[in-house]
């Protein structure tokens, strides 16, 4: 479950800024380099990112992080698992405050 959390977390991140640096992008999440490198890695193995370098860097040292067809697949998927997580701790909240 923690996983699944962390790469949603990650492919959120990476629609909304694919040119971010792995340093960037473990600060906006919250993770050390080598957790997200962890999940980068895990997330490309399952195809759901590929990681290039830019075209026009001379020292090919800056990568860009895009994500598949079905990664983007998976990010919708993970986006409605939490959102009915969500909707259902409101329903429960909502019920035992009713109780009161």
């Amino acid at each position: 479950m923690k996983d699944n959390q962390d790469h949603f977390n990650v492919l959120r991140k990476i629609n909304n800024k694919p040119q971010s640096s792995q340093r960037e992008l473990a600060e906006e999440l919250g993770f050390s380099l080598g957790k997200l490198n962890y999940c980068l890695k895990a997330l490309q193995e399952k195809g759901l990112v590929k990681i290039e370098n830019f075209k026009k860097n001379p020292k090919k040292i800056n990568y860009i992080y895009v994500l598949t067809p079905r990664g983007l697949a998976e990010k919708t998927k993970l986006t409605l698992n939490f959102m009915k997580r969500k909707m259902t701790e409101y329903e429960e909240l909502k019920k035992e405050i009713e109780k009161r």
